[in-house]
């Protein structure tokens, strides 16, 4: 069989055709996937918050629908009780945290310049002594990161504002529905297991479930604790931004092992900066590291609060830390634990589960010597 110039004009316009529906398949596909991303990075904050939300709110509900008050009704009792509270709360604390806000932005260059002037005294001595680390300029990498810290809160402050307003439309939204029908979706996605697997993803959703609602409660009980005490700790000082840095404290005591660390610099700094080496600014000291970390939060609440329901080894803490922060920042660093928790707990749960109904040995066996004489009969 010939092949004449109309056979190959007619292969190449398939051939074009082809891979040019391939390449616009492949860009639809690329499209769409960008698109979904986009939307889910867009509402994971909202879900995730509201979750939280629904985690804290659920025993006040319960408490409620035990009283004979439908839970409907008891959802919207509990928003409008915080509502108030926030509204009163917010008409009080809003034009003064505003005003110190505004005061701290101000005064952020002189802390930074104090800052680099201790550390530019340091570095000589430091280089004195070791030649060595002379090749290393602390001062300036000092300097760049303030500017760019500083120049990030300029820049995010009017974009969080605006978060925030969507944030107080769609969490309440969201944990209405979480409240209301929270045991119904989780029915309903057990649902979908196969019989075999019925007892074991109810098992699961239970014990994940109460994990996850343990932990979250216990980790925002400890970080208001340690914020409150921070904060009339430093009350007791001449310390400028007591609340804001006490406010601080509490949300960076949220990420394990690191948080409490970043969490105290801001109030040694400025106290180094307003007060000097004297008396406060070590009381400040053994505020942060002793008070507040080693007695209140390693020997008291983490052992009540964190230890029964988040007891994984030191490792996989910070793993989850560095991974949850490779993928969602400072938010990943706070959710990687109990993250790392549930599956954790999925991961023993499904182990047990087929120790427990695993068949012995001998009647495996046994199975397969029989299906192996059915099959001599046959043949």
């Amino acid at each position: 069989m010939s092949l004449n110039k109309a056979h190959f004009l007619l292969f190449y316009l398939t051939m074009t055709a082809a891979i040019a529906s391939g390449l616009a398949i492949f860009s639809s596909a690329s499209t769409i996937t960008v698109l979904l991303r986009s939307a889910a990075s867009g509402l994971f904050v909202p879900l995730l918050l509201s979750l939280i939300a629904a985690f804290l709110l659920d025993p006040l509900v319960n408490a409620m629908e035990k009283r004979h008050i439908p839970r409907t009704r008891a959802i919207f009792s509990v928003f409008f009780m915080i509502s108030a509270t926030l509204l009163l709360l917010g008409s009080w604390l809003i034009p003064y945290t505003q005003n110190m806000w505004d005061s701290l932005l101000s005064d952020f260059p002189r802390y930074t310049s104090q800052l680099i002037t201790y550390l530019r005294e340091a570095q000589a001595s430091w280089q004195s002594r070791f030649p060595f680390l002379e090749q290393y300029d602390l001062t300036q990498t000092v300097r760049t990161t303030a500017e760019q810290v500083l120049s990030f809160i300029l820049v995010q402050t009017p974009k969080s504002a605006l978060k925030l307003g969507s944030l107080m439309i769609l969490v309440p939204i969201f944990s209405f529905f979480f409240l209301r029908d929270g045991t119904t979706i989780m029915r309903g996605l057990t649902s979908l297991a196969p019989n075999r697997y019925f007892e074991m993803a109810h098992d699961l959703s239970f014990l994940v479930s109460r994990q996850m609602a343990h932990f979250v409660r216990g980790r925002i009980i400890e970080a208001a604790i340690i914020g409150i005490v921070v904060a009339t700790g430093l009350s007791l000082t001449d310390i400028r931004y007591a609340p804001l840095l006490g406010l601080f404290a509490g949300i960076t005591n949220l990420i394990p092992y690191i948080g409490p660390i970043v969490g105290m610099i801001p109030g040694i700094l400025i106290a180094a900066v307003d007060l000097g080496l004297g008396g406060q600014f070590w009381w400040i000291v053994i505020l942060y590291i002793l008070i507040a970390q080693v007695i209140l939060d390693n020997f008291i609440l983490i052992p009540i609060l964190i230890s029964r329901v988040a007891n994984l080894h030191p490792v996989l803490v910070i793993l989850a830390i560095v991974m949850g922060g490779k993928l969602y920042g400072v938010l990943g660093m706070i959710i990687g634990v109990p993250i790392a928790s549930a599956f954790k707990i999925a991961f023993i749960e499904i182990r047990h589960y087929r120790r427990a109904f695993a068949l012995p040995e001998t009647a495996v066996s046994a199975i397969h010597r029989r299906s192996d004489g059915i099959r001599t009969r046959r043949g």
